[in-house]
């Protein structure tokens, strides 16, 4: 499979929820977007390394790159390589003197180790049509629906958006995307996803 190479673009914070944080990728040359929720301390993280923060002590993610860097270990990429029921997969691909090794990873702690080497990120194409939301492009576009956006942690609840109708919802994921309330608009998609699959 070709892997498409993502980067960081935004780290937002739920309007709608607390403690809430979505951590934004983007297709390198591409419209498409991968919003991620993840949890405070792993925002904190990858909030941390994306702007060059050094704190008196090493947090858990600073320490993983000391330790690796001790042992002449290099983190050469990380892959998002799984996407299942509603949980992203992803491996680290670590590199020494003498062998490559793939290490599993929760995406937030691969995120924030990612930052801290300065190496890409990678996933594949059918993660990002069934998880990617569509940006508009410079001709004015609207973005158009995708599959589920997944998460790492529970998203909102969806009570009230099973009141809506389907072309509410739709009307609704705009504007929360023009908000750039990312935790939002995971909630409405599952929801716009959900009465598709019922269909």
């Amino acid at each position: 499979m070709k892997k498409i190479e993502l980067e960081i673009v935004a780290l937002s914070h739920s309007i709608t929820q607390t403690h809430s944080y979505a951590v934004v990728l983007g297709e390198v040359n591409g419209l498409r977007r991968l919003p991620i929720v993840i949890g405070g301390f792993e925002a904190q993280a990858i909030a941390v390394a994306l702007e060059k923060m050094h704190p008196s002590r090493p947090l858990t993610h600073d320490l993983m790159k000391n330790f690796m860097n001790a042992f002449t270990i290099d983190l050469q990429e990380i892959i998002i390589c799984d996407l299942q029921e509603g949980i992203f997969y992803s491996k680290l691909v670590c590199v020494s003197e003498h062998d490559t090794v793939e290490i599993d990873s929760r995406t937030s702690d691969a995120l924030a180790l990612a930052v801290r080497f300065g190496c890409p990120i990678y996933t594949y194409d059918n993660i990002l049509e069934s998880a990617g939301i569509l940006m508009e492009d410079p001709s004015g576009k609207k973005k158009q629906p995708k599959e589920a956006v997944a998460t790492e942690t529970a998203a909102s609840s969806t009570d009230d958006l099973r009141t809506l109708t389907l072309e509410e919802l739709n009307t609704l994921l705009n504007e929360v995307l023009d908000q750039e309330d990312y935790i939002r608009a995971i909630a409405i998609r599952d929801e716009i996803n959900s009465r598709k699959r019922g269909r």
